[in-house]
């Protein structure tokens, strides 16, 4: 009897001790998936996290917990295989186990086979109802087929019991992109309110989707309360704050706002309290539009009253606060370092104005400063100095956040997903962003891969300017904005990089470059090119405002383009408009002037595509179609051999290809 008891109390205490172990793998396995850690630190996490279950499995087999977890750190590895045997494993060993059936799931969506994934959920859902993990992997499960509709009711549901993972709001972001809105209700503005509310989300996605729902809860046949229903309008002011808004209607329903709310303050001589956030939120969105809606002439004239006011006031240097309601109300129509009393304004520091104004002071000011400073470093501010500060370009496209990923070696990843050998690359990979724009890209690139050293080049000084203090702020040293002259003379110089994508090409305004030639001179061999084919297209409307601006020698000044958008405004219901009224770039003035004054040059697109449909000198890798999905290279390869013989039935602009290319010598 003795002898029994002694070994119950060995065993009793050989399993706490296992199970402390375990519980210490799952400590390790929460801090392995920490984003707020370095990728190093999290992989340390992993490895010991591993190596702890592996303790345990040693001494049990069959614990069905450690093998779950186990196999959730193969699956996170990308050992797919390994992960699978796991978690057999441990259904062969508990057929009972809600996580295993879940586990299942997950690896089934890895390896692209979502209707498996979904019966697993649901088998996992049938032994555990409460199981929230499996219930939103059925919303993975729905989105990943393309249910769009199923997929985003799966994840409202989620966040309305609480559940509010950053999968579950990505989720729901990714299937409000593809929803068709006909109308609106309740739940579907809750839904956009709390996606704008989130801001790790990257809220410029959301742009169509928070426009299209703004575009069924106003109705204009009756203004008269329209500044009240504003003003208390939380989804408009997040609106405003934080994305664009692409609706021709939407815009009127700003446009008059604005209005209403300069003809009020011109009554009562304030800025009401209750009007002072949607006052706020306007600005910040006339500001990154460039100012392109509409002024009609009685709020120029007010506007002109306020400069002579500010100008006044400004020569006593103020209190902030006396000041601050003139200069929300002017920030409206335009930036203020453009004003003539600009240096006056300087004399504050941004701390110095009331908490509530401050992001807005810094985008109509202080971040204008600090990217004008910039932009002095090259010899291309000559061609600025002529221009009159209301037509000084401003980046874009606009952006709120960086898209999120997950943090990893860029080696890792393309020896993963394209199947090539990265181990004659150096250290650090070298990449070339052309056509960065306002930066968002090359800014993910150089934040998420761990390994990178990016150069991101442009021909708007705005944009090098814009992306570069954004890099600032994010702390970045392993990113460079340069314009195509200083990029040119560092390949020229015999530097070489590892990796080339194209975001936009260059206006004929560069045509003494050839960004084939550039790629080839900047790529040795084994080296990548990426290219999207969906950036280069243009509607018909396009091209015939593009001849309308030739023939009457139009200067692409910002009110030529005010006036070009309002005769497009004056009927959006004509078809010929449809097209343009959808694109992100007709609802700001630097998209607008991008397309109309200098659209990509389509000599420099023909040559890159004649050049990448040689396979002599470059073999295609990939080729992704919009929603992701990998394409066979063969017809691509065909369709662009093609098009580089003169077919456009053929041609692959346009049609939201990523591909991607490597250097055979």
């Amino acid at each position: 009897m003795q002898a029994q008891h002694h070994t119950d109390t060995t065993r009793a205490r050989q399993d706490a001790a296992f199970a402390r172990r375990l519980i210490e793998a799952n400590a390790l396995y929460s801090r392995a998936n920490n984003a707020d850690l370095s990728p190093a630190e999290r992989s340390h996490a992993r490895q010991q996290a591993r190596e702890t279950l592996q303790d345990v499995l040693s001494a049990d087999t069959s614990d069905v917990d450690a093998l779950n977890l186990l196999g959730r750190i193969e699956l996170d590895e990308g050992n797919t295989t390994a992960a699978n045997d796991l978690f057999r494993l441990a259904l062969d060993t508990d057929p009972e186990s809600a996580q295993a059936h879940t586990n299942l799931g997950y690896w089934a969506l890895m390896v692209n086979e979502p209707e498996q994934a979904r019966g697993f959920f649901q088998q996992a859902l049938q032994l555990d109802r409460q199981a929230a993990t499996a219930f939103a992997g059925i919303a993975h499960a729905c989105q990943a087929q393309g249910h769009w509709d199923t997929a985003f009711l799966h994840y409202r549901r989620l966040l309305d019991f609480g559940v509010e993972w950053p999968s579950v709001y990505t989720g729901l972001m990714q299937c409000a992109r593809q929803l068709q809105i006909h109308d609106t209700n309740d739940e579907l503005v809750q839904d956009a309110t709390r996606l704008l509310g989130n801001d790790a989300l990257p809220h410029q996605d959301l742009a169509s989707f928070v426009a299209a729902i703004l575009h069924h809860r106003y109705d204009l046949s009756d203004p008269t309360r329209l500044l009240d229903t504003a003003s208390e309008d939380e989804l408009l002011i997040l609106g405003l704050e934080k994305t664009l808004l692409p609706d021709a209607r939407v815009e009127q329903v700003i446009t008059t706002v604005r209005a209403q709310l300069i003809d009020e303050i011109d009554q009562t001589g304030e800025l009401a309290d209750s009007r002072q956030r949607l006052a706020l939120a306007l600005g910040l969105y006339t500001t990154r539009t460039g100012f392109s809606q509409t002024v009609s002439e009685s709020e120029h004239l007010f506007i002109n009253n306020i400069d002579t006011v500010l100008m006044h006031e400004l020569a006593g240097k103020p209190e902030p606060e006396a000041i601050a309601g003139a200069l929300i109300v002017r920030s409206l129509y335009g930036c203020l370092f453009h004003q003539s009393y600009a240096a006056q304004i300087g004399a504050y520091d941004l701390e110095d104005w009331p908490e509530g104004m401050q992001p807005l002071m810094a985008a109509s000011y202080y971040h204008k400063a600090e990217e004008e400073a910039y932009k002095q470093n090259f010899e291309e501010k000559q061609e600025e100095l002529p221009l009159a500060k209301a037509d000084l370009p401003h980046a874009w496209p606009c952006w709120h956040n960086l898209t999120p990923y997950t943090a990893q070696p860029i080696k890792q990843e393309l020896s993963n997903s394209l199947g090539i050998s990265t181990s004659h690359w150096p250290e650090t990979v070298r990449l070339f962003v052309i056509g960065a724009g306002s930066g968002q890209r090359a800014i993910e690139l150089a934040t998420y891969f761990t390994d990178v050293e990016v150069v991101a080049v442009d021909e708007e000084l705005a944009n090098l300017a814009h992306g570069n203090r954004r890099a600032r702020e994010r702390g970045l040293e392993n990113i460079v904005f340069w314009p195509y002259s200083l990029a040119s003379r560092f390949i020229n110089d015999g530097n070489q990089v590892q990796m080339v994508e194209v975001g936009t090409l260059p206006s004929e305004r560069l045509n003494q470059l050839s960004v084939d030639q550039l790629a080839r001179q900047a790529l040795g061999s084994g080296g990548l090119l990426h290219i999207h084919t969906g950036e280069h297209g243009s509607s018909r409307m396009d091209i015939a405002l593009r001849r309308m601006v030739e023939r009457h020698r139009l200067a692409p000044t910002s009110e030529t383009i005010r006036r070009l958008r309002r005769m497009i405004l004056s009927h959006p219901e004509q078809e010929a408009y449809e097209e343009m009224l959808k694109d992100p770039d007709f609802y700001a003035i630097a998209g607008c002037r991008r397309r109309w004054f200098f659209p990509e040059d389509q000599e420099q697109l023909l040559g890159l595509m004649a050049s990448l449909s040689n396979e002599v000198d470059w073999k295609l890798l990939k080729a992704r179609d919009s929603d992701g999905q990998d394409l066979a290279t063969g017809p691509v390869l065909k369709q662009l051999q093609a098009q580089s013989h003169g077919s456009r039935v053929q041609s692959l602009v346009g049609q939201g290809l990523s591909l991607y290319f490597q250097r055979r010598r």
